[in-house]
């Protein structure tokens, strides 16, 4: 890599880091610039995946405070998590790379969608649960598990837009704030990057100079995101993952 590109790579990782512990897509800001530095697709796949490790565990810490009182539920979501993300990673090497274009736009438009009618929804299966007497599960049921070990499958795919999924996912299904909420997403993404990346350790190509940049870079703009995030109220939260996710959709629809 020259001078320049090296910045760039770096550059990204921070961006990414940022963006993906507010958010998620920060894949969407370090996959172009390591094709744009040469690398085939699957190696910056790869590359990307376990350079962005450190990311996620720096935005998990950040939003240490926002995990108190999740153990038992991290440790349930976490195993469908870990289960998704090594079938994502497995099918990456055994598919054609148009395999998920289709549909990774149409999961993240409903996720979209689900962001955005959360507070309706919530409010409307809250008054059905006081009419009933029902409480609600702080772990999200079978359908959560199942929906979010499907998302991570995605995840050891590729991670764009995954950390939108899982928010509305969990926004949809589990009774608590939006922040805890980001927090749990963190440690989530962590999980299947680092089960991704251990998986394609012995089976791929890495870039390792391309590694150590995106490394460095998510590790710092982790802890960035972590200040900048859980300082947003719910509202602008959510209108960041719209935004977020809208940028994404487009920029699928035009790869």
């Amino acid at each position: 890599m020259s001078i320049w590109e090296i910045l760039a790579v770096f550059a990204a990782g921070v961006g990414a880091g940022t963006i993906n512990t507010i958010v998620g897509s920060g894949t969407l800001i370090t996959f172009p610039v390591l094709l744009a530095t040469g690398l085939p697709p699957v190696t910056a796949t790869v590359s990307n995946a376990l350079g962005l490790i450190p990311g996620s565990i720096s935005g998990a810490i950040g939003y240490r405070k926002e995990l108190a009182g999740q153990r038992r539920r991290i440790i349930k979501l976490g195993i469908g998590a870990a289960v998704g993300g090594l079938a994502g990673a497995t099918l990456l090497l055994a598919l054609p790379s148009t395999a998920f274009e289709t549909i990774v736009p149409v999961l993240v438009a409903v996720a979209l969608v689900l962001v955005i009618l959360q507070p309706r929804i919530s409010k409307a299966v809250q008054r059905r649960r006081e009419h009933t007497g029902t409480v609600a599960r702080t772990d999200g049921g079978p359908l959560l598990f199942t929906g979010l070990m499907l998302a991570s499958v995605y995840g050891g795919y590729f991670t764009a837009a995954q950390g939108i999924i899982y928010l509305s996912l969990m926004g949809m299904l589990l009774d608590d704030t939006m922040q805890r909420l980001n927090a749990v997403k963190n440690v989530l993404a962590a999980i299947v990057n680092s089960i991704a990346a251990l998986f394609f350790l012995f089976v791929a190509h890495f870039d390792w100079t391309a590694v150590v940049l995106i490394a460095v870079g998510s590790a710092i703009g982790g802890q960035i995101g972590a200040k900048v995030g859980r300082r947003l109220s719910p509202t602008v939260l959510r209108a960041l993952i719209v935004a977020v996710g809208t940028v994404a959709i487009v920029q699928l629809l035009l790869r």
